[in-house]
């Protein structure tokens, strides 16, 4: 699996591939030494698994931003490693071309959240391993349009793609979601989806 990501990577003029690890506590320590900017992080791996590992980087103020690597039929401990700060997550299956504009889009500042696994990914959340929920009341703090813009995010669309549904601008969309993160105090899109979906403003399926 590693191999054939650095094979993909490595051909992109803009994109070096700076480490590999085989366990999680030799990726804790390669980003250590080699402060990569995005981290391709499995989910189970030997010696420390990788909701552990990435809890550990970016708990150590690391800057580097972690993608999480999962399967397509999904592994439970993908959110906790969401949760822990992961910048989103991939299916391993996510084809080269997705793959390069996802860690685009991470190296930006932006945060990947695939639709097509979003619901099942938080449904399974929510049977499995349910938190202490979150209080609808704190969206109150939101606008009626910067409601629908959260609850477009949620499902996993782009700025572009909420920009088409609401026939509004990409940098209008953009502009919302800057206000829905400030209002909530949530650091990316990422954690607006948990938060949707913890709080019921959006349910699985629905």
């Amino acid at each position: 699996m590693r191999m054939g990501l650095t094979m993909v990577l490595e051909a992109q003029d803009d994109i070096d591939v700076v480490g590999e690890a085989a366990d999680g506590e030799a990726a804790i320590q390669a980003v250590i030494t080699l402060r990569p900017d995005i981290v391709l992080m499995d989910v189970r791996m030997p010696v420390v698994d990788g909701v552990t590992a990435t809890a550990r980087i970016l708990d150590a103020g690391s800057p580097s931003r972690v993608l999480v690597m999962t399967t397509f039929d999904l592994d439970e401990h993908a959110l906790g490693a969401l949760r822990a700060g992961a910048s989103g997550f991939l299916l391993k299956d996510t084809p080269p071309g997705e793959l390069v504009s996802a860690i685009h889009s991470v190296a930006a500042g932006d945060a990947v959240v695939s639709p097509r696994v979003t619901h099942r990914l938080i449904s399974r959340f929510l049977r499995d391993d349910v938190p202490a929920p979150c209080a609808l009341s704190t969206l109150d703090v939101l606008t009626v349009r910067e409601r629908e813009v959260l609850s477009l995010v949620a499902v996993g669309l782009s700025n572009a793609e909420i920009a088409a549904r609401l026939f509004l601008a990409e940098a209008t969309i953009k502009s919302h979601v800057g206000r829905v993160l400030a209002k909530l105090e949530l650091r990316d899109r990422v954690q607006a989806v948990i938060l949707a979906y913890e709080t019921g403003f959006v349910r699985p399926g629905k």
